[in-house]
């Protein structure tokens, strides 16, 4: 069993000695416990020195995560020579009461409404070749006065307003790269700045991922405050055009779009890659083209699908503000960002992101960061483990610690050790306990 404080040393520049060894035992308690992940359940399995009050203490002590997270990430999972992504998405946690700190409607995509949560916006770094998502910065989500009264304002049915056809007579031209950021792009535009300043170029960043959500011009401009590339997604019947053509005749027109995209005849001369699968085909188209409402051109990837039994068709719009990246990297790079989901999902079903019933701004930053601190802790287990137990898992490590935890209890009450061949089987034994993947001969105690 590896010994988690000296996996913590790289971290004690940052926290004290107590705050550490309460770390440890937290740990080590999350590690093998069952049942829900909250303060009292912790205690009751961190052993002597792990009261309640113990972790209350922890749990109202402010620690400076995002370090904590920077220095276990280059110590232990930094590997040289491979290509990282900076990808953001937001988490949405159902919570009920109303004292929680921060607690109000976010919408959850699970639920696919909105729900009495917290939310909380992550940044991650994906490495391209592990094709795994490491959190590196979480952030609680506060509506601002302003979003709260956007959001009842837009309930509300505002009667049309008819406007003469054509140009309003006095408007001027704008110049889109000067936009307004939300206070949601404020916010991560700050997590971003920070982030880079942490990293201090240890890590060559240049393609910043997100969701739909910010497939728009306003996301572009501020990963360009922040001297990154977005890539991102369209909506589906986004109007895109392609850059007017000039020739000797028209030299002097002052175009600039020229005919509009037809999703359901793409010119050939865009047609990068087509494939057959089960009756499907699938075309990748790539070009560069104008949209009426993004500052500048961008390097467009459509994905369309057709059956070629039923003759439905649908398709994808990818896009990059990099103009020269290629279309594989586009698509592989946007199917990357999926990879956060998967630590979001652990959070919640391993670590406790959905257990947690802390109500101070302190306590619930310090739940929501632990719960993806271990998120990165058990990756790192679980590559040795995985080396004497491939195929497993989180169940299996953890089914390891109890048994290892029920062991070690059991070995205090004996009057003498047992020889080194019963012990293997007793440890064996109680580490198979739960577990979902057979276990391995190599297993020793340690």
């Amino acid at each position: 069993m590896p010994d988690i404080l000296s996996l913590l040393q790289c971290l004690l520049p940052q926290i004290n000695a107590t705050t550490m060894r309460q770390f440890n035992q937290i740990i080590l308690a999350m590690l093998a416990m069952s049942g829900r992940v909250t303060m009292l359940g912790i205690s009751r399995w961190a052993g002597t020195g792990g009261s309640y009050r113990t972790m209350l203490r922890f749990f109202h002590t402010v620690i400076p995560w995002a370090t904590l997270f920077w220095l276990f990430f280059r110590k232990h999972l930094f590997r040289a020579n491979e290509v990282y992504l900076l990808v953001g998405d937001e988490v949405v946690v159902s919570k009920s009461g109303k004292k929680t700190y921060g607690l109000d409607r976010f919408f959850s995509s699970l639920a696919s409404k909105p729900i009495l949560g917290l939310s909380f916006f992550t940044l991650s770094l994906v490495s391209v070749e592990q094709r795994h998502s490491f959190p590196i910065r979480i952030e609680q989500v506060i509506k601002s006065d302003v979003e709260k009264s956007s959001l009842s304002s837009s309930l509300e049915i505002k009667p049309l307003e008819k406007r003469k056809r054509g140009r309003p007579k006095g408007s001027k031209n704008k110049n889109k790269t000067e936009v307004i950021l939300t206070s949601e792009l404020l916010r991560i535009k700050k997590m971003i700045n920070e982030q880079v300043l942490l990293i201090a170029n240890f890590i060559p960043l240049t393609y910043l991922v997100l969701d739909s959500h910010f497939g728009n011009n306003n996301a572009l401009q501020m990963a360009g405050l922040v001297n990154l590339h977005i890539i991102s997604k369209l909506r589906h019947d986004s109007a895109l055009y392609i850059p007017y053509q000039y020739s000797d005749s028209n030299k002097r027109s002052r175009r600039k779009y020229g005919d509009k995209i037809d999703y359901c005849n793409i010119p050939d001369k865009y047609l990068c890659k087509s494939s057959m699968e089960d009756e499907v085909q699938t075309d990748v188209y790539q070009c560069t083209l104008l949209h009426k409402e993004f500052a500048q051109a961008l390097n467009i990837v459509i994905l369309v699908k057709i059956n070629l039994k039923t003759n439905a068709r649908s398709h994808i719009i990818l896009f990059s503000s990099d103009l020269n990246l290629s279309y594989e990297k586009i698509i592989d790079y946007y199917r990357l960002r999926f990879q956060i989901e998967f630590n979001f999902r652990d959070a919640k079903q391993f670590w406790g992101l959905e257990d947690f019933m802390n109500l101070s701004q302190t306590a619930v930053a310090n739940s929501a960061n632990l719960a993806f601190f271990i998120v990165n802790l058990s990756h790192y287990l679980l590559a040795d483990f995985q080396q004497l137990n491939p195929g497993s898992g989180i169940i299996d490590l953890k089914a390891y610690h109890r048994g290892f935890r029920y062991v070690r209890e059991m070995l205090k009450m004996l009057p003498e050790i047992p020889e080194p061949i019963l012990l293997t089987q007793i440890f064996a034994k109680l580490t198979a306990l739960g577990r979902i993947h057979p276990v391995s001969t190599g297993v020793e105690p340690s």
